[in-house]
């Protein structure tokens, strides 16, 4: 089985915040969640995962299955402004820096930026059928994302609130809020590389939250849309895991994921320390 990789545009003073600001997250679905993708056995591959992510936009009403987003005036909304106006003191800081890095959502970028939860560098040339799930997911994620936020269609914290950003507003400016992709795309990448190796599991779903709220660290998103986009990205494996092209490409993506581990004991990087211990000591 051949699989491709299609690579996929980007959207393109350190202090803490104080956890009892941040609203109740919508989570404990993650749990029951932690499953699989893979990509298509047969030589339309890029057809057949056109076509899933399709389905799987077409059968998962995110309009309905999300929480309509904070209205105006409502405890979350104004929460929600006060993690934005709180978090801009982040500019600048390590952790500044990391939620630019997560800007960019490319399927060879997203899967280098795991490299460090996975414990080796997430070479996508080297690792064409592990590329082609990554792709497919992040994909399915980000498309199913757009009847909610046509649904809600919530300003932009930015466009509430001043304050710095860590990216260019001029397009964002003209999309909507609620729910997040990026959070959407990290969750559903990070469900499927724990589904492969689940020995790594708690620091690729650490790394897959720290994707989504490096969305709230730039100020582009407000968190309530980071945690509906995480409710997002878990629903849409779930309903991609039922696809059976994913389940026929999940073994031979296990496969040479297992190889590619055991051929590359040093490591990701000494970097790696240092952002799990940032990711793990600041809020965001």
């Amino acid at each position: 089985m051949q699989c491709t990789t299609t690579r996929t545009q980007p959207s393109r003073r350190g202090s803490h915040v104080n956890r009892a600001m941040i609203p109740v997250a919508h989570a404990g679905f993650l749990l029951a969640l932690l499953l699989a993708a893979g990509c298509a056995p047969t030589k339309t591959t890029t057809s057949a995962s056109a076509s899933a992510v399709a389905t799987a936009t077409a059968e998962l009403q995110t309009a309905v299955l999300l929480p309509a987003a904070p209205k105006a005036g409502s405890p979350r909304y104004e929460a929600d402004r006060g993690v934005f106006r709180a978090t801009r003191a982040l500019e600048g800081s390590p952790r500044w820096l990391l939620a630019q890095q997560d800007v960019d959502y490319a399927t060879p970028k997203l899967m280098a930026d795991f490299s460090c939860a996975m414990g080796v560098p997430l070479d996508a040339a080297r690792l064409p059928k592990l590329a082609a799930l990554v792709d497919l997911a992040s994909k399915a994620a980000d498309a199913s994302t757009s009847p909610a936020k046509k649904a809600n269609q919530r300003q932009r914290p930015f466009l509430i609130d001043s304050g710095a950003t860590c990216q260019s507003t001029l397009q964002l400016s003209r999309s909507f809020d609620y729910p997040s992709g990026h959070a959407a795309r990290g969750w559903a990448v990070g469900l499927v590389l724990t589904e492969l190796a689940p020995d790594r599991a708690t620091d690729l779903l650490l790394r897959s939250r720290a994707f989504g709220d490096s969305r709230v660290v730039c100020g582009v998103h407000n968190l309530s849309a980071i945690e509906a986009g995480a409710m997002n990205g878990a629903a849409v494996v779930a309903v991609l895991h039922a696809s059976p092209s994913f389940q026929a490409g999940l073994g031979d993506a296990r496969r040479e994921l297992d190889a590619y581990r055991q051929s590359n004991t040093a490591g990701a990087g000494p970097q790696c320390a240092a952002e799990k211990a940032l990711i793990e000591t600041t809020p965001y």
